[in-house]
């Protein structure tokens, strides 16, 4: 077992596991709409597949809000 931190809150993961792996493990809901960091750095989202995670990665999944119009 590995240990990652997602969204601040410590996991414990069964390696090898992706990205789109651990999105999908935790309900990423419109993982579209999603941007993700890595130990502070942004994951291009073609790169989503491809992205393994490690232990000890800090993951962060960044979703934005729209503003509205007056």
């Amino acid at each position: 077992m590995a240990k990652i931190t997602v969204n601040g809150q410590e996991q414990e993961v069964t390696l090898p596991l992706s990205l789109i792996e651990l999105m999908t493990n935790n309900n990423v809901e419109q993982p579209e709409m999603v941007s993700v960091q890595i130990n502070e750095e942004f994951v291009e989202r073609e790169n989503f597949p491809k992205t393994q995670i490690k232990d000890g990665d800090e993951v962060d999944f960044l979703y934005f809000m729209g503003g509205g119009a007056f």
